[in-house]
């Protein structure tokens, strides 16, 4: 009997790539959360490895799956106690010790790192902070990827300038599976913005011998792929596999609510006036409407999205308390579904809420979050307006927005929920042709 044909993938190995070891993303979670019950469904006895620095964490989160670490000799060798003990007990009580270790393990690295390149400068040396091509693999990833049956990108968004250190230590594992013939695939992926020429010129070498590519977004990514030579008949517009999850707990009467966040990173600059703004319209305005402010967190990595969003509901009459740090993503969506109209600098929750039928305002401050963001409104076609933080007069073009999507939200909800549905079946069938290429490959090796 072959790997695919033995009772419910027996034999398998998938290994995914999810491109957040930490697991402090609840936007990549909830990616995660749709892609492993996929998986399950489809080969129930598979094993499913996932790369990480947080093996506890990874069975918290999802005992469905394995964890394994690019440090590890045998990666695909069985969990351990701890790891078991975890997947009991979940993230809540794993959460803060996991994370509390890495923070104390990473310290040390990052500073060396830093204190290298400095003395590398000042010696004259060119450095370049993440590198044109990041060192192989380690033994760990390396060897997942050569011994599996499957190599699964999840979505993300760093196939792009601003995160060139992650797309080539992506591109790294791909070809590690490429030594050993195993097929690869990615799924759920926002390309762009990417003009880099060393950057391109890798992907060009690497991506054309990926068997599928499915996009969350059809504006910019297939002309992109376009651009390096991916094959078109390899690339499908799903959407973000995340739609699906959050789909599933939308409500049948309409929210109350405002709901906030904002984003502040490198990659997405807010000025201080800006923030000032941004609290300044949404407590405002949730007064207006005799509303509660609802603060809401996708990126948890060093308290990301909480510095930045809680700030902006304090003094509010009515709020909502913050979810905790560590939640299943189901509940970050539970919560935007309170919301009548969601205001966001976080990709994610604008799809938590466009899923649900829920109107959204999105903040954004790079030309980066321009594409995500305009690329998500393009699949849902309505429902999705743009607020630039640097624009003059961002106050009155805030609260206009705000409140002419406070009154469009019934009529949006159910061409939005629609766009949703349509855009889970895509992702279930890019899935399904996946699943088609393993099993064959298995055949074709057996």
């Amino acid at each position: 009997m072959t790997e695919s044909g033995s009772v419910g993938g027996a034999g398998l190995r998938i290994l995914i790539e999810n491109s957040e070891y930490w697991l402090r993303n609840n936007g990549d979670l909830a990616m995660f959360e749709v892609t492993i019950r996929r998986l399950r469904e489809r080969w129930p006895n598979a094993r499913i490895g996932v790369l990480t620095d947080s093996p506890s964490l990874v069975r918290a989160y999802f005992p469905a799956a394995e964890a394994m670490t690019v440090w590890d000799d045998d990666p695909w060798d069985e969990p351990t106690r701890l790891e078991e003990f975890a997947a009991k007990v979940g993230p809540t009580i794993v959460g803060p010790i996991a994370i509390s270790r890495l923070q104390t393990k990473g310290w040390i690295p990052d500073r060396a790192r830093r204190a290298r390149r400095k003395l590398l400068r000042m010696a004259g040396a060119r450095v370049s902070d993440d590198g044109a091509r990041p060192p192989r693999p380690h033994t760990g990833s390396a060897r997942a990827a050569r011994e599996a049956s499957l190599v699964l990108a999840l979505g993300g968004g760093y196939l792009t300038d601003s995160d060139k250190g992650q797309a080539n230590r992506v591109m790294n594992l791909f070809e590690q599976a490429f030594s050993r013939d195993v097929p690869v695939a990615m799924v759920g992926q926002g390309l762009g913005p990417m003009e880099d020429p060393i950057l391109l010129e890798r992907l060009a070498d690497v991506l054309p011998k990926v068997e599928v590519i499915a996009l969350r977004e059809k504006r910019r990514g297939p002309g992109l792929l376009g651009t390096i030579g991916f094959p078109a008949d390899r690339v499908l517009v799903t959407g973000d596999d995340a739609i699906e999850l959050s789909y599933e707990v939308r409500r049948d009467d309409f929210g109350t609510d405002l709901g906030v966040c904002l984003r502040v990173a490198e990659y997405s600059p807010v000025s201080k006036a800006a923030q000032e703004t941004v609290g300044n319209v949404v407590r405002n305005l949730a007064a207006e409407f005799d509303a509660g402010l609802v603060p809401l967190i996708i990126a948890e990595y060093r308290r990301q999205d909480r510095k930045s969003t809680l700030p902006l509901v304090r003094g509010a009459d009515k709020v909502t308390a913050p979810l905790g740090k560590f939640v299943a993503p189901q509940e970050i969506a539970k919560q935007v579904s309170q919301c009548r109209v969601l205001v966001t600098g976080a990709y994610h929750l604008a799809v938590f809420a466009l899923s649900q039928g829920i109107p959204v305002i999105a903040l954004t401050s790079s030309q980066y979050y321009d594409e995500k963001f305009l690329g998500l409104g393009d699949m849902f076609g309505l429902g999705l307006e743009v607020v630039h933080l640097d624009e003059v007069g961002l106050s009155k073009r805030l609260t206009d927005a705000v409140r002419a999507a406070w009154a469009s939200a019934s009529d949006v909800r159910e061409p939005l929920r629609a766009r949703a549905l349509e855009q889970i079946e895509a992702s279930k069938a890019g899935f399904a042709r996946i699943f088609d290429i393993v099993e064959r490959t298995a055949a074709e090796k057996a």
